[in-house]
């Protein structure tokens, strides 16, 4: 059991953040460390790598528990990416948080503030966002993610022309392979075979050579620093100085001419958001453009407008089965018992009819909104006998009705009853149940079924025709999660359905699996839906904190001045403690990005110590200073091949390494809902000891002990 000391001195709620924050440091950045959550009371473990299995994990029955764990499984339901940073941030700002609490700043001005300071590096990062609105124009032409990913591995050729050929490479195992250039120890090896990076990213670019000028709003009030990784989302970069123009392009400066940037090729979008995820990512890039292949054949050949829809990808996991047999497929992929495998051969060579149910198949469900006949008692419901005879006639019933219809397939959203399922079998009939919402809706609309509540009052305008149902491969029966199940593969003509079929030989990294996917996925989705990404690798978190300490700087060169206005104006004594401590409470909020950064930097098995990521970090922030244009410098330095932050080392030669690119709204949310989270806890609790009675309290009484 893992417990921090709590100093009832100081507030408890903002203390118990940071403990629960702590517990999850290890999931941010490229290097991240699984963790074996061990049951006290059964011995069972477990193996997590992220933080929603983590809050899982917990002992979260405390009030604060709780608000963090409805922050965090908000932000996972909505963008399933994100979730890392919210729970670190939580704990950074509220130790920024109690800090200003113990420098004596007002609970108001450190609430507002703090609001303050995140709302203007919101803005001020708008100035990264990179524009994505032809990425799909041309998915049929350009290259796979596969094929442009490849180069991330040792072994690889360039071609000639404009591809990359990859030679056979098991793609498995993509996070430590691609960062194999860290020691045990966690000091840089000199490999350059490890970092045969990817050099094919400059083709389908935008340039445009028309001359511009430097805006003078955009070098006022950033103050940034640099990147440090080459295969992470942490700390890489692109090529040149760049400035924000008004079409939400980059723009390029240098001596000779500038030029406007925006990602146009899909392959390189994935990679750039597969943040050290390759084989995640490829599955991803599979079933988005097996959806575009449906949606051509639908609307024709010279469709354009692309519709990547994420509600109709699905996941089927298959433990016990080798990494090898992950793929992706048209229609929908689930797993049966072994008992119903000789209905699934003869299946397979006929048409099927199919009848969905929106609800439970059982005997006694009804559908929502029914209400009961009022006044009416039933006392005979407790006789096993009749209510066995009741479930038996109702069983009947049904099977007779799909008898009639001649009705092979049902595929039912709720539960299915055990004994209408074993006679449904025994008269070649399969009967699925637990299937989703847009598995009916996707059957309805290319079979011509329409969705029931009662199998009872279907009519024959209510069965569709057409569907196929063949097995997905074959396989030991007792391979799957060591159970006698089979996979079996359900679809028709024209169905807009695509299954990823997860496998993996361990069993314990199924979950970490599945969970990896549905975050490419997401970030590729919003991506997409947003029409722009945020440069990545460390940029925008850089920006900000050069930002709010440029905004600090400025607080204190006028605080004087804006003081006395204020209390010549106003005598008022909350705006003189504004002017007071804005500096102190916008310090604290940056320090919370540079313990961001600096783990990050730790994460990256490069620096040995936080002393010495926090040199490097501090080195970058005075040169961003020096440099007069903060956000130009981050740019210039992103873009950089072989700078000093890049080189650490390990080659003397490096090659032009992938882009790397943020979701826009998911990485904003995270950061609002951290802070909302910390003021929340701050202004809320009240076991703040205020006064000096708690000087006489002994040690003992003032410490505790959170369990966790």
């Amino acid at each position: 059991m893992d417990c921090r000391v709590i100093n009832r001195r100081r507030h408890t709620g903002l203390q118990q953040l940071s403990s629960f924050a702590e517990t999850g440091r290890t999931f941010l950045g490229p290097v991240k460390s699984s963790k074996f959550i061990i049951d006290e009371e059964c011995h069972e473990s477990v193996l997590i790598s992220s933080t929603v299995r983590l809050l899982e994990s917990l002992d979260l029955t405390s009030a604060v528990g709780q608000l963090l764990n409805e922050a965090i499984q908000a932000q996972n339901s909505t963008y399933r990416t994100g979730t890392s940073t919210l729970l670190f941030l939580v704990g950074a700002w509220s130790s920024a948080a109690e800090e200003c609490l113990h420098l004596g700043v007002p609970m108001s001005l450190i609430a507002s503030v703090m609001s303050e300071g995140l709302n203007s590096c919101i803005e001020e990062v708008e100035s990264l966002q990179v524009p994505i609105h032809s990425v799909c124009d041309h998915i049929d032409s350009t290259e796979t993610f596969s094929g442009l990913s490849v180069s991330l591995y040792p072994s690889l050729q360039i071609s000639s022309g404009t591809g990359l050929v990859q030679k056979e490479h098991d793609l498995k195992d993509v996070t430590s392979q691609s960062l194999a250039f860290c020691s045990l120890s966690g000091r840089p090896v000199k490999s350059p075979q490890l970092l045969r990076l990817q050099a094919k990213f400059e083709a389908d670019e935008n340039i445009s050579r028309t001359p511009q000028t430097l805006k003078n709003n955009l070098l006022a009030d950033t103050h940034c620093r640099k990147s440090v990784l080459t295969h992470s989302r942490h700390f890489s970069r692109t090529d040149c100085h760049w400035i924000s123009k008004p079409g939400g392009f980059l723009e390029q400066l240098s001596a000779a001419a500038p030029k406007t940037y925006s990602c146009s090729n899909l392959a390189e979008l994935e990679v750039g958001l597969s943040h050290g995820d390759p084989s995640s990512m490829r599955l991803v890039d599979e079933a988005v453009r097996l959806q575009h292949q449906n949606a051509g054949r639908q609307r024709g050949s010279h469709t354009r407008l692309f519709p990547f829809d994420i509600s109709r990808i699905f996941t089927c996991c298959l433990p016990g089965l080798p990494d090898t047999l992950s793929c992706v497929c048209p229609g929908y992929i689930t797993v049966v018992s072994m008992s119903t495998a000789t209905l699934v051969k003869e299946l397979q060579n006929q048409p099927v009819r199919v009848v969905l149910v929106e609800g439970d198949l059982t005997e006694n469900y009804r559908h929502l909104g029914f209400n009961k006949p009022a006044n009416i008692k039933t006392v005979s419901e407790s006789v096993k006998v009749q209510q066995d005879s009741s479930e038996e006639l109702w069983t009947d019933h049904v099977l007779q009705v799909l008898i009639k219809f001649n009705v092979n397939l049902v595929l039912a959203r709720g539960n299915v009853s055990e004994r209408l399922a074993e006679k449904c079998t025994d008269s070649k009939r399969l009967v699925i149940g637990s299937v989703q919402d847009s598995v009916l809706q996707a059957f309805a609309e290319a079979s011509g079924a329409v969705q029931v509540a009662y199998l009872t009052h279907m009519n024959e305008n209510c069965v569709g025709s057409g569907v196929s149902v063949t097995t997905w491969r074959s396989i030991p029966s007792d391979t799957i999660d060591g159970i006698s199940r089979m996979a079996v593969v359900l679809k028709t003509e024209g169905i807009n359905l695509v299954t990823v079929v997860l496998t993996s030989p361990v069993i314990a990294q199924m979950q970490t699996k599945e969970d990896r996917f549905w975050t490419c996925a997401s970030r590729l989705y919003y991506a997409l839906k947003e029409q722009k990404v945020f440069l990545g690798g460390g940029a925008v978190e850089i920006l900000c904190l050069t930002h709010l300490q440029s905004l600090a700087g400025q607080s204190v060169n006028k605080g004087n001045q804006d003081c006395s206005g204020w209390l010549h104006n106003t005598s008022s004594w909350l705006a003189s403690s504004a002017a007071l401590y804005r500096p102190t409470v916008l310090k604290c909020l940056a320090d919370g990005w540079h313990r961001y950064l600096s783990t990050l930097l730790r994460n990256t098995a490069v620096y040995s110590s936080d002393s010495e990521a926090a040199t490097s970090i501090q080195c970058h922030l005075q040169n961003a200073a020096d440099s007069g244009s903060p956000s130009s410098y981050i740019l210039n330095e992103y873009s950089k091949l072989n700078s000093v932050i890049l080189n650490l080392g390990i080659s003397d030669k490096l090659e032009p390494i992938p882009r790397v690119y943020d979701v826009v709204t998911p990485k904003i949310e995270a950061w609002r809902r951290a802070l909302d989270l910390v003021l929340l806890v701050l202004q809320t609790d009240n076991e703040i000891i205020t006064g000096l009675a708690h000087t006489q309290k002994s040690s003992q009484e003032s410490e505790g002990f959170l369990f966790l």
